[in-house]
């Protein structure tokens, strides 16, 4: 199985690994408890980089391919961290008319990163979801729980701008 690779290196705290380990330990003895570990363990970290899932996977006797295929399944689960600031760009139906994609590609070049990954100081993430119930305002985006609405490429430096700090 081929990692894949963050442009933020994974770091482990003591505190996080313990706590990990305390979670599998409680539920190694039950393989229908693989999913509660991972949502435990995305908890812990924030996400589930392919270390962590590799440590579930030995924790609980179950193949490393079992993990990543849940992982991989459920849109629950991230595999890349997410930054300070998580953009999610609606690409449903109305706001993909109006001009979502041309969003994402301009918030992609401004922040040298793809949809899914997080830059490499960690201040903003970018995601893509499908509906957020904005229809009548697409094309819309989140910056975590602000909404913006009626989008055009030129609003980007603008909304980016807020964040820097």
């Amino acid at each position: 199985m081929q990692k894949k690779l963050s442009k933020i290196p994974f770091t482990d705290t003591p505190e996080q690994a313990a706590k990990l380990q305390e979670v599998i330990d409680a539920n190694k003895h039950d393989e229908s408890r693989l999913m509660a570990v991972m949502q435990e363990a995305q908890e812990i970290y924030g996400y589930l980089p392919f270390e962590v899932q590799e440590t579930i996977a030995e924790g609980m006797g179950v193949p490393l391919e079992k993990v990543f295929g849940v992982a991989t399944f459920y849109a629950q689960f991230s595999m890349s961290p997410k930054g300070k600031y998580n953009i999610s760009v609606c690409l449903g139906t109305a706001c993909y008319v109006k001009g979502a994609q041309t969003l994402v590609e301009h918030l992609s070049e401004a922040l040298g990163i793809g949809i899914g990954e997080c830059t490499a100081d960690g201040k903003f993430s970018l995601e893509a979801c499908r509906c957020i119930g904005a229809c009548g305002l697409g094309p819309v985006m989140t910056v975590n729980d602000e909404v913006y609405g009626k989008l055009t490429a030129e609003d980007v430096p603008g909304i980016l701008a807020k964040y820097h700090e």
